[in-house]
């Protein structure tokens, strides 16, 4: 697929933009640790129903597992830009890694669900520099040129997670243990930690501008609150203290972090400006609606298969394999069509197909076609393929050279930052849903808790209600994508004024495309 050109200088390469074999190296060699970092934001989704049985854990709580992890994430990736400046790019590549291996071991040891919550906190910041670094890495050997196939190679663990993580999890709690879900990222961390030290350049670290740590003390904190209050909200709605307090708090703090930012311009964490005057902006609401529908019905598919059609957690993660074999063709499709034609409209064409992928799941009852399902979630996929990473390109090749770091640190905030509210959202919304469905059938306590309390008569016949509990949950989903079409079309059609020519605009930064 990738040539390197002959060395007779008369016969030009066939493709200019291909990557040759020594960055392909590189490209293998981190990929190795992206993917472990991807993949734990979905081998645990098969698990979140067995995690919730053995730490007797409501699902609002469990959710955690997964919410803390990619709120981890999105908290410790502006740091990560500054870091690598700082102390070199390979350094903060294998520093993430072992602290990744830290935190999944320690996973693998928790003893109650506050103690996997923390642990996996722990993880998501090792995790959380992983894919920056990797970004960075990549894009200084290819060269801003082919930005198009390098984004088509940061795909690859998008591409893998969705099919190996939930057939892979599923496995692993079904015949092994749920620990093992952890414990597998240490062998495979150690062979990720000796290649990186093998293959990589050495650093030469460059210092560059300082760190915006109020920006940092105001939306990592303001996100986190806003989170933890829509999380507890499932328990006796919005009028509890414990809910709208921190809701209240996160929101005036991610309010001041936009005032700051809006008077600091381009030495904030996030130039706001720069999203109001240019495609940035069309392309982060874009990115933002699918992170939250996308990223928080991923939680809410193997509860499904599992809690209403009672499918194990292999089973599960078979029936989301069609998924991610849909984003693997068009991933790769979509980063050759940017490279060619330019990012902007594709992800106009890949969110109807999200939307058409979800649908059936908004109907869903206890006896819907699994092959009407796996057919459609196929769908789905090639509407995640073509939608995230054009996205993300379009944002970074909208701005000037110099805004172009913290775009980037900008949209990889957005994405796990929507992952985190979807996650919640979704969640709160399913157990608000099951704690009416289940009416005069419950004996105390709400969702999942209550279910478990049911005989086992009764729990087969609530498995209609319970279907539709999933389906009104899901609408909210297709709802949140299908507005989502909005900006990806003002993307597509819009006019937007831009403050240099593309080319010699990525050319001046090429170096700091994904620094952040």
């Amino acid at each position: 697929m990738y040539g390197v050109s002959q060395p007779d200088a008369a016969a030009a390469p066939a493709d200019p933009n291909a990557l040759d074999r020594e960055t392909l190296v590189v490209a293998a060699v981190v990929l190795l640790g992206a993917i472990m970092s991807v993949l734990d934001t979905t081998i645990v989704n098969v698990a979140i129903d067995r995690l919730s049985i053995d730490f007797n854990a409501s699902l609002t709580t469990i959710q955690w597992v997964v919410t803390g992890y990619t709120l981890a994430l999105a908290a410790v990736i502006p740091a990560t830009g500054w870091a690598a400046d700082r102390f070199g790019t390979k350094r903060i590549y294998i520093a993430s890694l072992l602290l990744f291996m830290l935190g999944s071991a320690l996973c693998a040891a928790a003893w109650s669900a506050g103690s996997l919550i923390a642990f996996r906190v722990l993880q998501g910041v090792g995790g959380g520099m992983i894919m920056p670094s990797v970004m960075t890495i990549m894009t200084k050997k290819a060269g801003p040129h082919r930005m198009g196939r390098v984004m088509g190679i940061l795909g690859v663990p998008m591409l893998i997670a969705p099919i190996v993580g939930p057939i892979l999890g599923g496995w692993l709690v079904d015949d092994v243990s749920w620990r093992w879900i952890f414990l597998i990222n240490v062998p495979i961390g150690v062979i990720a930690v000796i290649l990186a030290q093998m293959v990589l350049e050495p650093d030469r670290p460059e210092p560059s501008q300082r760190l915006d740590w109020l920006g940092m003390a105001l939306l990592s904190p303001g996100l986190t609150l806003f989170i933890f209050g829509l999380a507890e909200s499932a328990n006796g709605g919005f009028g509890q203290f414990k809910a709208w307090a921190p809701i209240v708090a996160g929101v005036v703090l991610i309010s001041a972090f936009f005032l700051h930012s809006w008077r600091k311009g381009g030495g904030a964490l996030i130039d706001i400006k720069t999203f109001t005057h240019t495609r940035a902006g069309a392309a982060a609401g874009t990115f933002l609606l699918f992170a939250i529908a996308f990223f928080g019905a991923l939680l809410l598919i193997p509860l499904y298969f599992q809690t209403v059609r009672g499918a194990s957690a292999l089973q599960a993660g078979l029936l989301l394999a069609p998924q991610g074999i849909g984003a693997m063709l068009t991933m790769s499709l979509a980063g050759k069509l940017t490279d060619r034609y330019g990012p902007n409209p594709w992800p106009a064409c890949g969110i109807p197909l999200l939307v058409i992928g979800i649908a059936p799941f908004a109907f869903v009852t206890a006896h819907t076609s699994y092959v009407l399902l796996c057919s459609f979630s196929f769908v789905l996929g090639l509407g995640m393929g073509f939608s995230m990473m054009p996205t993300m390109t379009a944002a970074m090749q909208a701005v000037p050279a110099a805004a172009i770091a913290r775009t980037s640190t900008a949209m990889n905030i957005i994405r796990q930052g929507g992952a985190s509210i979807g996650t919640a959202i979704l969640s709160v919304i399913l157990t608000a849903e099951i704690t009416a469905s289940l009416g005069h059938h419950s004996s105390g306590g709400s969702g999942f808790e209550a279910i478990r309390q049911l005989p086992p008569a009764q729990q087969v016949a609530i498995k209609e209600p319970l279907a539709s509990a999933f389906a009104s949950s899901f609408v909210w989903a297709m709802i949140m994508l299908a507005i989502a079409f909005i900006p990806a079309l003002a993307m597509a059609l819009g006019k937007w004024k831009t403050a240099e020519s593309g080319g010699e605009r990525r050319a001046a930064d090429g170096a700091h495309v994904v620094l952040e």
